[in-house]
């Protein structure tokens, strides 16, 4: 999948610096013109992910060659180089050197449509001339949920070597993933087609490792509802007490109680409707819950009354609800930073400079009139944080006021050495604006964090533009 060529690769073809007629047409060479071919060499690297340029056509034989007809015109070519379809992308897999010392390599494109030999430069063991390495594939973010399932399982968008078309070696790890509809999956990796920019995900199965591989990522979801089996699972609401549904998951692959009905049974489950309730208790414990739970500021205790009774009374191919609380309220300060694109982020603080030229980043913080803060364990936007800073008026801060020497040094404002207008001291501020807040989740104790990466100098004091209110909650 990823195309890397070697300088050193030996081509094993004797290159002659022979002076003559360009090694490179568009058409049949003339009798009088033909060069003749050394003998073909394998490329010793099995990746050689190439592009066409557009420049020269492709051949049946070297094109300086006696007989070398054209396979795909420079026409042809062009249109090829131009694609968005990784089948037009080529795999060059062999090397041939003229007696005039031009390099042809042997190429064919991933579709196996177009095969022949183009013109590929003056130098062995270097992409030139009509071809140029490539990569099929581009590193792509990972999902924020990593845990999936089959979508739509079948025969279509099964797992693969490598997304297809972007691997000459490419080939299928299962023709039908209906037999393992169930199966948890893990995406380890994120990349798109670079050509038609469409996004893959690599997963891992650890229940049938071996259908590990490659997928499109419209082919699987988060939603593990799409796993259920009426016969064997239960589908299980996390509630709150106001009655949302704050989650929704599976318990899967449950067996029956037994006869005596109490405790869990060694035969699975085989009908939709098939008392299961001993084995729902015993798997759906606070650790099974919490990481379900993660981010969403909810806590599962399985000792409650409801929650055991909704449990002993489950029967495969029920929805039962498990009740979840609500976490204690956290309160976050929130610290503000500038960043200017070139250094490491600066710290506005409200504590005493530690030098003048620090009083740029000495800056009064607003009191606001509430506090930022939510269920303990639950997540916040970057949204959350710019929108509550925007709606208390904290979307602005000033620095402390400050003055410059002769040489536009900043100082104090009373310094001695401070240029004065008039008799007296020309101070100035730096005006913060808010740009972004950062994600993260409401923890006791805890601190968002905001940027305020636009700042302007202004001339003047800031006495007059400082916010009030109630709660500081910067720090």
């Amino acid at each position: 999948m990823r195309s890397s060529f070697a300088k050193s690769i030996y081509v094993g073809a004797a290159v002659l610096g022979l002076a003559g007629l360009s090694a490179v047409t568009t058409t049949t060479a003339s009798a009088k013109s033909y060069a003749t071919a050394g003998a073909y060499t394998a490329l010793a690297d099995k990746s050689q992910n190439v592009t066409v340029t557009g420049t020269n056509a492709i051949y049946s034989k070297p094109g300086t060659v006696k007989g070398a007809k054209v396979v795909a015109s420079k026409k042809t070519v062009a249109k090829l180089a131009a694609s968005k379809k990784s089948s037009d992308t080529f795999y060059a897999y062999g090397t041939k050197t003229t007696n005039r010392g031009s390099v042809y390599y042997k190429i064919v494109t991933m579709d196996k449509k177009y095969r022949g030999y183009i013109y590929g430069g003056k130098t062995a063991g270097t992409f030139a001339g009509g071809i140029k390495t490539t990569e099929t594939m581009t590193k792509a973010t990972m999902p924020k949920e990593t845990t999936v399932y089959f979508a739509n399982p079948g025969t279509t968008n099964v797992t693969w070597t490598a997304p297809k078309n972007t691997d000459i070696h490419a080939k299928k790890n299962v023709i039908n993933t209906t037999p393992f509809a169930g199966d948890q999956l893990t995406i380890t990796d994120a990349a798109t087609k670079t050509k038609e920019g469409s996004l893959y995900y690599y997963v891992k199965d650890a229940t049938h490792p071996s259908i590990s591989g490659w997928i499109y990522s419209g082919a699987v979801t988060a939603d593990s509802s799409v796993a259920y089996n009426q016969a064997t699972d239960v589908k299980v609401n996390f509630v709150a007490t106001d009655g949302t549904t704050v989650k929704s998951t599976t318990l899967a692959k449950l067996t029956a109680n037994n006869a005596d009905n109490t405790a869990v049974g060694t035969a699975k489950a085989n009908a939709k409707g098939t008392a299961v309730g001993f084995d729902a208790q015993a798997k759906a414990k606070n650790d099974w819950a919490t990481p379900l739970l993660k981010g969403t500021g909810y806590d599962y205790n399985e000792a409650t009354a409801s929650n055991t009774a909704a449990l002993l009374s489950a029967k495969t191919g029920d929805t039962i609800n498990l009740t979840v609380t609500k976490g204690a309220q956290a309160v976050q300060s929130i610290a503000a930073y500038y960043q200017d694109g070139v250094n490491k982020p600066v710290k506005l603080s409200s504590a005493d400079a530690t030098s003048d030229a620090n009083l740029v980043y000495q800056v009064t913080f607003p009191t606001l009139t509430a506090a930022f803060s939510g269920a303990n364990g639950a997540n916040y936007t970057a949204a959350d944080v710019q929108n509550f800073l925007t709606t208390n008026k904290a979307n602005t801060l000033n620095s402390v006021d400050y003055a410059k020497d002769a040489s536009g040094n900043i100082v104090k404002a009373d310094a001695g050495n401070a240029v004065k207008e008039n008799g007296k001291v020309v101070v100035y501020h730096t005006v913060y604006t808010l740009t972004s807040g950062v994600a993260g989740t409401y923890t006791t104790n805890g601190t968002a964090s905001a940027f305020y990466n636009t700042a302007k100098e202004v001339k003047g004091s800031a006495s007059t533009t400082q916010n009030t209110g109630n709660v500081s909650v910067f720090g």
